[in-house]
């Protein structure tokens, strides 16, 4: 799909911004009457959403919403100038309220791919030609769903509206958080039915929306189901894992750093569901180096820009790792070298030498470890933009939620072998016994910096119960969802704050 992801968004699509944005913006002048006749032609306006679906993954307000708050994730302010956002301070020290900016650009941005989707849908139902794409119209159902999805996770009670303009008259009112995983879980399983299997797809066909990419999303959605509703789904949450397991058509790669390089576009048998980015054709971007590795990187990577030295992680988070788990070598900390143990020096002969963040308004240029999640390797870069393609979903995700789900339906025998297949690769040493606080550990491990730690910390409790640096004090439950951002209650009475915000 690089190819055509680079297309003009075309048809009779209105965005809808936020549930109560009501400017328009019209995507060239042809109608769906006219304009959509093959699957290319439909699928032309879907890719729009999955650029917009995609920043829940890079750098950007949704990405940081979900890493913000949690103990692998800080922007500190520097003593040199720049990164200083109390905004981001706020969620960092869960102190959020209403006129967080952060939080306001990330509903700006979740909503925007809703309704972009409700636009496309729309489009795509009104034509007389529709027959010819019914996969098209399951991959905008289902992503419309995913964008709900994370309204429901980062806000709890949200609208749901699924058309392409809103009545000024009528305008959306909340839903409650179990209506909406409902609404998710019937859109998701409805667009089953006519997406393709990955076993049935050439390489053409990625990074589209395929069946197991749907049933990781749903396993996803019931093993949370119990913070999202009160009532836990695991059976349904195990059958969703046994379905893409059960395809066959995926395996843990041999090295977990491999499903991040510029090379793991068809090539990685491990990544369920990313977003195409070629920046050279103005098709999205890579910024995980750009964001988040210290000036010096620009000479040890022989890289074409200074990265901005923003991201950084704590010291809980290297500690989660044994010395010989090859994961943690994605991490900076302590002295830097080059590849080949050269020290890693600036222009007066002073080592890099990289240490936990002390001060989170004033930090010195070395205070911070990194995180280095997206590698240089075989990059082609356009400016400050690589071309990774941008990892949403992966095996290793199935095999830990079946893992969690077994262990909590009282059968740690099964769940055992499952988590130290994902140490094995790595070279962690075997787990003989299994505990939930092993198996969060284990997660932690393996998805730093993949928007899924806060969403974790919730399930498992340690979001409310545990301290970390910076955050010494345990968490009120209620802020497990974020406030409904203040500007979105005041362009609509009709929506109403968020429990004690």
């Amino acid at each position: 799909m690089k190819h055509i992801i680079t297309k003009i968004l075309v048809g009779a699509a209105v965005v809808l911004a936020g549930c109560t944005n009501l400017d328009e913006e019209q995507f060239g002048s042809l109608s769906p009457t006219t304009y959509y006749k093959t699957e290319e032609e439909a699928l032309s306006s879907v890719v729009g959403v999955y650029q917009q679906l995609s920043y829940v993954v890079d750098i950007g307000d949704p990405f940081r919403i979900a890493e913000f708050g949690t103990d692998e994730f800080l922007v500190p302010g520097r003593a040199s100038g720049g990164w200083f956002d109390q905004n981001n301070i706020d969620i960092m020290l869960h102190q959020v309220k209403p006129d967080n900016a952060t939080t306001g650009r990330a509903w700006g941005f979740i909503f925007q791919e809703i309704g972009t989707a409700n636009a496309v849908i729309e489009s795509l139902e009104s034509s007389p030609n529709k027959a010819n794409f019914p996969g098209v119209i399951a991959e905008a159902r289902a992503l419309r769903a995913y964008g709900y999805f994370y309204a429901m996770d980062f806000w709890g009670n949200v609208p749901i509206f699924t058309q392409a303009r809103v009545d000024p008259k009528n305008l959306p009112t909340n839903n409650s958080r179990a209506e909406v995983f409902a609404f998710v879980e019937k859109e998701m399983l409805a667009a089953l039915n006519d997406l393709p299997s990955a076993n049935n797809v050439s390489a053409a066909y990625y990074p589209r929306l395929t069946k197991e990419a749907v049933y990781t999303a749903l396993a996803t959605l019931y093993l949370n189901a119990e913070v999202y509703t009160g009532s836990p789904k695991r059976t349904e949450a195990l059958a969703m894992c046994d379905n893409v397991i059960n395809s066959r058509a995926y395996s843990l790669e041999a090295n977990v750093v491999d499903n991040f390089k510029a090379t793991n576009e068809v090539n990685s048998n491990e990544i369920i569901f990313s977003f195409s980015v070629n920046p050279a054709r103005n098709a999205g971007a890579n910024q995980f180096m750009l964001y988040a590795q210290p000036a010096l990187d620009k000479q040890r990577y022989n890289l074409p820009f200074t990265p901005a030295n923003g991201y950084s992680t704590y010291q809980e988070a290297l500690d989660r790792y044994e010395t010989a788990d090859r994961r943690r070598n994605l991490l900076q900390f302590g002295p830097q070298t080059y590849a080949n143990g050269q020290p890693l020096v600036d222009s007066r002969g002073v080592q890099l030498n990289l240490v936990p963040v002390r001060d989170y308004i004033s930090a010195q240029d070395n205070e911070g470890y990194r995180v280095l999640k997206y590698v240089p390797e075989g990059v082609s870069w356009s400016g400050y933009n690589a071309d990774n393609d941008l990892v949403l979903l992966r095996y290793s995700d199935i095999l830990l939620m079946k893992a969690e789900l077994l262990f909590r339906n009282g059968n740690a025998a099964a769940a055992l072998p499952l988590v130290n297949q994902i140490r094995t690769r790595s070279n962690a040493s075997q787990l003989t016994a299994l505990t939930l606080k092993n198996i969060e550990d284990e997660r932690a491990r393996e998805f730093i910096w993949e928007g899924q730690r806060r969403r974790d910390m919730i399930r498992f409790g340690t979001y409310f119960t545990g301290t970390w640096t910076f955050k010494t004090t345990q968490t009120p439950t209620w802020r497990g969802i974020y406030p409904i951002p203040a500007e979105q209650l005041t362009a609509n009475p009709n929506l109403k704050q968020n429990p004690n915000y």
